[in-house]
């Protein structure tokens, strides 16, 4: 830990409370937050930091966006929830705007990302079994080494991290991984004639912001479709503007047959996910087959449209594009011999850190912290950087020029 790492009394004391009656599934950076505002967040001690996390991307429109608020308060107040047991004025109008925002017949209204993405796996199996005509129970379902998917016992069943599925099994079969970014290795795997989907993140984001070749994409959809299997996307990070474009499929103008959004459908405020498809895929599910308490509560809905019609009105995929661009290039330009790969696309960005020190990334974003700007390492040595889609250049310059100093520092 750096020797300019300092907690207060008062920070130290939100840390210990946390740690005595918490469970302990996380390890947080030392600080401990109250307020937000566009960029921005606060501490206890009333030092401001650059989010450059943005909750996962589930804040791309800033913290606290006035218009997101506006709406979420004035739902809040006049009704919440009634369940998928009766109808309320607000989902119909949002299913209807958020499929013609992104041109599907049908959603499925979800909560958290990691459900949306149950909802997607369940959906290819139904529709395995009832269109494609696969034997039951034999469907399998293509998936990527060093994914992200969430951590549900179904998604944990095939990951490629130790951490998240030591001791935590039997697994979930009918989950066949393969390299990303690997088209050869998807081409063998499409042979079987019971793989009935492909779920794949456009840019890994876990595993580091993993860009994929150009083509990549757009060449495993043509795969898919050939195959007659399922090109799903989980755009619950890369998607609504992160990296440049509405959704990351767009930049190669790959259309997923399943698409999964979340974290930023809220703008940061509840959990909001949705699964989107046409109808030959959605109305495999009948009444009674999949449902959500709170999916689809009419708060969510207001809250969701409202999102979603910031990132337009803001522009915030160009702003990301932009900005995205600028802020890479300004790494590079830092000439650290600590930084051994920059990648990224749009506001989603990482650098890999070259040190013998195990933790020498965790001890840089502690340096970070204390120069004023938060973000968090992943598989120890890559740090990301994702701040809010609002960022403008001046300010990104800054973060530049403290990115910098701490890696000096260090």
């Amino acid at each position: 830990m750096p020797l300019t790492t300092t907690i207060s009394s008062l920070t130290q004391h939100y840390l210990d409370k946390e740690d005595k009656y918490g469970a302990h599934n996380y390890h947080p950076l030392p600080v401990v937050l109250t307020k937000g505002k566009g960029v921005h967040v606060w501490d206890v001690d009333n030092r401001r930091y650059f989010d450059f996390l943005s909750g996962y991307s589930a804040i791309n429109q800033g913290h606290c966006h006035p218009r997101i608020l506006e709406t979420f308060l004035e739902q809040a107040q006049k009704l919440t929830l009634t369940s998928r047991a009766f109808h309320n004025d607000v989902l119909g109008e949002y299913e209807e705007f958020i499929t013609r925002f992104f041109g599907y017949d049908k959603v499925l209204p979800m909560n958290t990302g990691v459900e949306a993405v149950e909802t997607a796996l369940k959906l290819a199996r139904r529709w395995g079994y009832e269109v494609k005509g696969v034997e039951r129970n034999r469907a399998k379902i293509i998936v990527c080494e060093q994914n992200f998917h969430g951590r549900t016992i179904s998604v944990i069943s095939f990951t490629s991290d130790e951490g998240s599925s030591k001791d935590f099994g039997p697994f979930t079969p009918g989950f066949e991984p393969i390299p990303y970014n690997d088209i050869n290795a998807l081409k063998i795997a499409l042979q079987d004639p019971n793989v009935i989907g492909f779920l794949v993140e456009p840019i890994q984001g876990e595993a580091g912001v993993v860009v994929p070749d150009e083509g990549y994409l757009s060449q495993a959809a043509k795969l898919c479709r050939d195959a007659n299997v399922l090109f799903i996307g989980d755009e619950i990070q890369t998607g609504l503007a992160r990296t440049g474009k509405m959704l990351g499929c767009d930049h190669e103008n790959v259309r997923p047959d399943i698409l999964i959004l979340g974290k930023a459908l809220s703008g940061g405020t509840m959990p909001v996910s949705a699964v989107l498809a046409d109808d030959e895929i959605m109305l495999t599910i009948k009444p009674g087959d999949h449902g959500s308490t709170y999916g689809g509560n009419p708060l969510a809905c207001k809250v969701a449209m409202t999102s979603l019609q910031v990132l337009l009105d803001e522009q915030m995929a160009d702003n990301a594009r932009v900005q995205g661009a600028h802020f890479r290039k300004g790494l590079v330009a830092l000439n650290s011999d600590l930084i051994s790969i920059v990648r990224g696309k749009g506001l989603f960005n990482a650098i890999v850190i070259s040190h013998p020190d195990k933790e020498a990334a965790w001890n840089i974003c502690l340096e970070m912290k204390e120069n004023g700007l938060i973000a968090k390492p992943t598989h120890g040595d890559r740090i990301r950087f994702a701040p809010p889609l609002t960022i403008n250049r001046d300010q990104i310059d800054e973060c530049l020029d403290i990115i910098g100093r701490s890696l000096r520092h260090f």
